[in-house]
């Protein structure tokens, strides 16, 4: 089972954290996987490619675990971009873990 956690300070997202494998289907042929890691991906490049924002990613491959953490203090248009990018992550993950309740748990922590 992939879990995705959010981590929230009042309303503010301050990162994530996903670990794990759906279980779904072989390496490479699994669908749930491709979509969870595109959406680690796409977060993380808009985020601090296309943002600026700089948060700190770290992935633990033994683990199979990926975190982004953001800055406390960023400029309001970053933290707005930001925030817009991790919300539909979350929601999108949400949709996914509504289809594959089995393979992926997405909570808010």
């Amino acid at each position: 089972m992939i879990t995705v956690s959010f981590h929230l300070d009042g309303p503010r997202i301050v990162g994530f954290t996903c670990q794990g494998h759906s279980g779904l289907a072989p390496a490479g042929e699994d669908i749930v996987c491709a979509a969870v890691s595109s959406a680690v991906r796409m977060a993380e490049c808009a985020v601090n490619d296309v943002a600026g924002a700089e948060a700190a990613v770290s992935l633990d491959e033994a683990n199979t675990s990926v975190s982004l953490r953001l800055k406390r203090g960023l400029e309001s248009e970053t933290e707005a971009i930001c925030q817009a990018v991790l919300t539909a992550m979350m929601i999108s993950l949400s949709q996914i873990s509504e289809e594959y309740p089995e393979n992926i748990t997405v909570l808010e922590v």
